[in-house]
């Protein structure tokens, strides 16, 4: 007996950047193998060529959905310069998904946008409304037939970058570096200015498209801490329902989560190293889906569409389990009568994680070499999980788990690779960073590095950790036991 409603989307998502390769037009491309953006995109996973291969996998695996992104720096790579051949590119793709037997998801704008764009001050630019409206009118023009659309994946994130991180698109080198001027949370005034985004796209998309139309929110599954109700009220509207209340007379919204994170009197607290974190320093929470559903759902009222859910690890076995709970979850918010009309996700492939390649939440493992797909034994998984309606799920629970305590053990070995939350961490790693670097423990960014190398922290904040002064402490990290 099926679990979820008939017609329900089962599928897995990519994003263009991050998939496509030499996406040369486009902001993050300049600010790549710097910082933050220690590796570069570089051929990605060549899935701009490669994408009926993709898609046919999906299918045959028995997946019923597809979610790609189409690049606005490719469709204008240049002010007024628009690609025809591009976009017909893009509804190539289209048409592939339709004829493989996959529903498209479109997005619009997937974190990237055109170099000349974020050179003219980005979203926060004088004519940033007018530019957007004019891409989306011209990507209207292939979206016939698509029935759902996210304009913007993530706004929070975008207004918590903003926020977390300083730089230009000038090729000078210096790349993008940790910004100074303030605590953890996505700029306001950036996030209004997403809805206002939000809101002229979604006006065109109804006037040119019979598509239903929404964005996608990060969901981070907060929780309160004992007496830090408060902050908890605060920090959950800053980061998320700014933009779900704005979501309020959309068709749906898109629900991306991964992980939980407590609420303390300063805010969100830093994921503690623990054997369970996943490969970006994630706690291990699949429950965080159920957390995400229902929040939305208790703002929005609206139907739901899982846009990304997935975990990074090495290991596909434990992707399989992740996901079985996460959807366990999804399964007693249904039962609980929210309205969720798909799962699909992150990601179809292991792909360019923004900066590194290491962390792999792909259903297909991809040679970065020769571009070969090879099929994970979750992909063939999750299809008879598509197959059966998720009938072999167990059954929903709506009880949610602790947040995990601080690891303890043996004692690590340390370098300039390791996770920073780690170095943090230990006692004796910590002493030696804080000699290296004051305050730095305690700046009021670092909880959104915890999970980055300490070198990729040191591209970011040079003005506390020189390059000479990484080289000094790497030896020192390297001799403690």
């Amino acid at each position: 007996m099926s679990r979820v409603p008939e017609g329900f989307l089962w599928g897995a998502s990519t994003a263009a950047h991050q998939v496509e390769g030499n996406n040369t037009s486009s902001d993050i491309w300049r600010w790549e193998g710097d910082g933050f953006l220690a590796e570069y995109s570089g051929d990605a996973d060549d899935s701009y060529h490669r994408y009926p291969e993709d898609m046919r996998l999906l299918a045959e695996a028995g997946l019923t959905a597809y979610r790609f992104s189409i690049e606005w720096a490719r469709i204008e790579p240049e002010r007024d310069r628009w690609s025809l051949a591009e976009l017909a590119h893009y509804r190539r793709m289209i048409d592939t998904a339709r004829e493989l037997g996959l529903e498209p998801v479109v997005t619009l704008h997937h974190f990237t946008s055109p170099y000349w764009f974020a050179e003219a001050g980005g979203w926060m630019g004088d004519e940033a409304l007018d530019r957007w409206r004019r891409y989306v009118e011209k990507a209207s023009t292939i979206l016939d037939g698509v029935e759902w659309v996210c304009t913007i994946n993530e706004p929070n994130m975008v207004a918590l970058m903003q926020k977390f991180l300083a730089g230009t698109v000038s090729g000078d080198g210096e790349g993008l570096t940790l910004a100074h001027d303030g605590p953890l949370t996505p700029d306001p005034a950036l996030g209004e200015r997403m809805v206002e985004a939000h809101r002229v796209a979604t006006a065109v998309l109804r006037e040119r498209t019979t598509a239903k139309v929404g964005w996608t929110i990060a969901q981070q599954a907060f929780t309160p801490t004992p007496g830090n109700e408060e902050v908890f009220r605060e920090t959950t509207w800053a980061w998320e329902d700014l933009y779900l209340e704005a979501s309020r007379g959309d068709d749906f919204v898109g629900v991306q989560s991964y992980t939980t994170q407590p609420v303390n009197e300063h805010g969100p607290v830093p994921h503690p190293a623990h054997p369970d974190n996943t490969l970006t320093g994630w706690a291990y929470r699949p429950d965080a889906l159920g957390l995400a559903l229902r929040h939305a759902h208790e703002v929005t009222g609206l139907p739901l569409l899982v846009t990304e859910n997935g975990i990074a690890t090495g290991d596909d076995e434990r992707r399989i389990a992740y996901t079985t709970e996460a959807l366990r979850h999804l399964a007693a918010a249904v039962e609980d009568g929210i309205d969720v009309r798909g799962y699909l996700h992150w990601s179809a492939l292991d792909n360019y994680e923004w900066g590194h390649w290491a962390p792999t939440f792909g259903l297909i493992a991809v040679d970065r070499e020769t571009f070969a797909r090879t099929p994970k034994p979750s992909l063939a998984w999750l299809g008879e999980v598509a197959r059966s309606g998720a009938s072999g799920i167990p059954a929903g629970t709506a009880s949610f788990a602790a947040d995990p305590p601080a690891a303890s053990g043996a004692p690590a070995l340390f370098s300039r690779d390791s996770p920073l939350g780690e170095l943090l961490d230990d006692q004796r790693s910590r002493a030696l960073l804080e000699a290296a670097a004051p305050g730095i423990g305690a700046h009021p960014m670092i909880g959104m590095a915890r999970a980055f190398p300490l070198a990729a922290i040191a591209g970011m904040a040079k003005d506390v950790l020189s390059a000479e002064a990484l080289d000094a402490l790497d030896e020192r990290l390297r001799a403690i036991v």
